[in-house]
């Protein structure tokens, strides 16, 4: 549940050319599990613009249900992308679009064996107060994943965002962050200390450090790391979101078990990182559907 906007990236080659392509985290992941060989579906808000047709255009032919989605005339929402050594920067046009008008799907969720929220529609009206609605009744009829995506942007209340996304973590049964966002979120504390702590609630936690791998928490067991895949870096966005989308194809082949034994846990790592890496090594958000499980 949440957004599914337009991200405008550099093209290639071409100074002053962006290219368009569908994205937003929340449709990344259910494009993601789809791929994947998952059933997997997406409620968001979908315009009437050209975007909107691309959106649902691309959706459809990955195999999402998209039925729950609520329908708008306002135009779709854009992201601004501006790459670099450190990371992904983003520049967000939200305001009055469709993007953020979504329903209240709390007396859906008992339907489904997992709840995934997260990204800008987390933070940002009117669509954050109905994810966070949604969120509390998915943490007790289903499984609630969480992946804050913190995100900074001038539109965004810095505190206000921050506070929702704890929340989330804090009612989640599931949290999956970058070290960067757990020390955005809890930075008093060091990032390890922030996972045990989740951990400790009964929730699985993963951190991944781009790079440098990733790590399990759960429960009291000892964390689990493993080392991310290598590729030849060529796009690194949405490369969390496939991450995510392995973790959760993993985790429902597997009961939806969140106590796994560590030689399953380093599995289910090494998984979601060669998903990740397989949209890093191209363009796009889409992982290789060489990666079913």
């Amino acid at each position: 549940m949440g957004e599914a906007l337009v991200d405008l990236v550099p093209a290639s080659g071409e100074k002053q050319l962006y290219r368009a392509q569908p994205g937003g985290a929340p449709a990344n992941v259910a494009v993601g599990l789809a791929r994947l060989g998952g059933r997997s579906h997406f409620a968001g808000g979908i315009g009437a613009d050209g975007f909107a047709q691309q959106l649902e255009q691309w959706l459809t032919g990955s195999g999402v249900d998209h039925s729950l989605c609520r329908r708008s005339l306002l135009p779709t929402a854009l992201a601004v992308t501006d790459p670099g050594h450190d990371g992904n920067a983003y520049h967000f046009h939200t305001e009055r679009t469709a993007t953020f008008d979504l329903s209240d799907l709390s007396p859906e969720v008992h339907r489904f064996d997992a709840v995934y929220v997260g990204g800008l529609a987390a933070i940002l009206e009117p669509a954050a107060s109905v994810v966070a609605s949604t969120a509390r009744a998915a943490a007790s009829r289903s499984l609630l994943v969480v992946d804050p995506n913190v995100r900074e942007d001038r539109g965004v209340d810095a505190q206000r965002s921050l506070k929702r996304l704890r929340t989330l973590c804090e009612e989640a049964d599931v949290v999956k962050a970058s070290d960067e966002d757990i020390a955005r979120l809890w930075p008093d504390r060091d990032p390890e200390a922030s996972c045990r702590r989740l951990a400790s609630g009964g929730r699985l936690v993963v951190m991944t450090r781009g790079a440098r791998g990733s790590t399990a928490y759960a429960l009291a067991r000892e964390p689990v790391s493993v080392p991310a895949a290598r590729v030849k870096l060529v796009n690194s966005i949405g490369a969390g979101d496939a991450f995510m989308a392995g973790v959760l194809t993993w985790l429902s082949a597997h009961a939806w078990r969140l106590d796994l034994p560590a030689g399953q846990t380093s599995a289910m790592l090494a998984y979601a990182s060669r998903v990740a890496g397989s949209v890093c090594a191209q363009s796009g958000t889409e992982p290789s559907m060489s990666h079913r499980l």
